[in-house]
């Protein structure tokens, strides 16, 4: 099994030990996403220092107010690492309204300017601002991956475009009822599964810090809600994952 988004550096256990009982608990592959150019060195240093481990390098919208050309530069940089599989993550944050929405939208086009540009999937971030997402995307014909997916308006045009559709813990929610019904209507081959570690620990283990062994639960929820065996959509969102980063 593969966690296609987590925090390893927001965890507050080491990351060895966090690698290790998620390889005890099968998932054998995790993909650590930085939010800023801080944090994307130090995504490239975990995946590096462990097999199996990979990068997703980006800046997030909340740190919009203070990104810079620069940075935006930078990432671009570090997105040769080999290690690096996606450009994120990305977007627009209605919601929080942590940064100026100007200077998100500016920073979103940057960030699927680097996207473009070095070939690699768009990791996107998005909260109550569903239109304005979609008519950032509109150009880009790149791949995306809705990460942590919650806003069911989107999954039509996410359909339509072939987009991946990431579900975290929260689809195990008792009350997560939409996510359920959203996850039974995406196509095998476009359904991915995350921790989005330390954040939503799922139902099982609500409560608790939330770290990549715990997307099992996940899977289990999705595989509930599909009608389908959990080693079988274990196996498809492992080739998905290959597919959609490279791996």
């Amino acid at each position: 099994m593969i966690d296609t988004h987590a925090h390893l550096d927001a965890l507050d256990d080491d990351p060895a030990a966090v690698v290790a009982r998620a390889r005890d608990a099968g998932v054998t592959r995790i993909l650590t996403v930085g939010t800023d150019v801080a944090g994307s060195r130090r995504a490239l240093e975990l995946a590096e220092q462990h097999d199996g481990v990979y990068a997703i390098l980006g800046i997030h919208p909340h740190d919009a107010g203070n990104a810079t050309a620069d940075d935006v530069t930078e990432i671009r940089a570090l997105l040769a690492h080999p290690k690096a599989v996606a450009a994120g993550e990305m977007g627009l944050d209605w919601f929080r309204d942590y940064a100026p929405r100007e200077k998100q939208l500016s920073l979103f086009a940057s960030m699927l300017e680097v996207a473009a540009e070095t070939g690699k999937p768009a990791v996107i971030h998005t909260r109550a601002a569903d239109s304005d997402t979609l008519a950032a995307l509109a150009g880009f014909d790149g791949r995306v991956v809705l990460h942590c997916f919650s806003s069911p308006h989107l999954l039509e045009p996410a359909l339509e475009r072939g987009w991946y559709v990431s579900f975290a813990g929260n689809a195990s929610f008792p009350k997560a009822v939409d996510l359920r019904l959203a996850a039974r209507e995406v196509p095998a081959d476009r359904i991915l599964a995350e921790t989005d570690a330390p954040y939503l620990a799922p139902q099982a283990v609500r409560g608790k810090r939330n770290e990549p062994a715990y997307v099992m639960y996940t899977l289990a929820a999705l595989a509930q809600a599909r009608n389908e065996d959990a080693r079988e959509l274990e196996q498809q969102i492992d080739r998905n994952a290959a597919e959609c980063f490279g791996l």
